[in-house]
């Protein structure tokens, strides 16, 4: 059945996202969920037209202009004027990451971590350098801990992506946020084979993988960890943020390793319901006996043994 209440938290700052509010909300939304709250910092004490607009479409009428762990701490436990949550999804900063492990168990959050973006771009001697310098800028203006990992057996390539980024950095509004990401976080890896290429790439476990290359369907097979990956030159993941129909809340931090991206599932909790009858409990029972005097759970036992004995 549907979760009573979700929060969605949609990051603020000096970019405004609308696509996150759509992102986390529809899922909820298809699930049923009554209760949609949306927490965002905003910018300067404003709220963004745009994410407002997202949020009115959605039918979200409950929304906090708070951000960051105090957001997190108040649809947690609640304050005189928010009513709290029974579960918080939505990508934020390293910080609004941490608050949400800190407060799992009073509310839930989603089974992955949904903190700074990632991309790993795979390219060959057939990719174009400017289309994957774009592609890595692209996720480093998201935010200056922006993780940007670009590997190819081509060594040309690499130099070539290198000058490319120098380049197109001067043509973009964000360029120090990018240019910040792509020297503290960004990587140009030169890796000799396929086989070394899968296996960094399983060890990464990589929110968004881009395989830029002519031979990807070779590799796919291969790829156990990835929250979402791109197939192919024209598959770039700037149109996975929007349109092309996958869901963009993907897990991050190597989460992907033993999570999935937001889906209806999220919005769900599950009930077990067991009826039995008296020949069902005279036939299951007796090993449910053995098992409970073996753990030294008597009361257990017995709790069945006079069942049975029940004529």
């Amino acid at each position: 059945m549907p979760l009573e209440s979700v929060a969605i938290y949609v990051p603020g700052s000096t970019a405004s996202y609308p696509s996150s509010v759509l992102m986390n909300a529809i899922p909820a939304i298809v699930a049923g969920v009554k209760r949609i709250v949306m927490i965002n910092p905003g910018y300067k004490g404003k709220q963004n037209p745009a994410v407002l607009y997202a949020a009115k479409k959605c039918k979200i009428k409950e929304i906090y202009s708070i951000g960051g762990p105090s957001a997190i701490a108040a649809v947690s436990y609640g304050t005189k004027k928010i009513k709290k949550v029974h579960k918080i999804v939505g990508p934020g900063n390293a910080y609004v990451a941490a608050a949400k492990k800190e407060v799992f168990g009073v509310v839930g959050i989603e089974g992955m971590t949904a903190g700074p973006s990632e991309v790993t771009v795979v390219c060959d001697k057939f990719s174009n350098p400017e289309w994957v310098a774009s592609d890595l800028i692209g996720q480093a203006e998201h935010d200056i801990l922006a993780q940007c990992i670009l590997i190819s057996k081509d060594k040309d390539l690499l130099d070539k992506v290198k000058i490319e980024i120098t380049k197109q950095l001067k043509e973009i509004p964000r360029a120090s946020v990018a240019r910040r990401s792509l020297i503290n976080n960004g990587i140009l890896m030169y890796v000799s084979s396929d086989a070394k290429i899968i296996s960094i790439i399983n060890k990464i476990a990589p929110e968004h993988l881009e395989l830029n290359i002519k031979n990807y369907k070779s590799l796919v097979p291969k790829i156990k960890n990835s929250g979402s990956i791109c197939l192919g030159k024209y598959a770039v993941m700037a149109m996975t943020d929007y349109n092309v129909g996958s869901n963009h809340v993907l897990p991050t931090n190597g989460s992907a390793k033993y999570s999935s991206g937001i889906s209806v599932n999220e919005f769900y909790k599950r009930i077990s319901y067991i009826n039995l009858s008296k020949k069902g409990i005279e036939s299951l029972g007796p090993s449910v006996i053995t098992l409970a005097n073996y753990e030294g759970l008597v009361g257990h036992a017995q709790s069945v043994v006079k069942r049975i004995r029940r004529k």
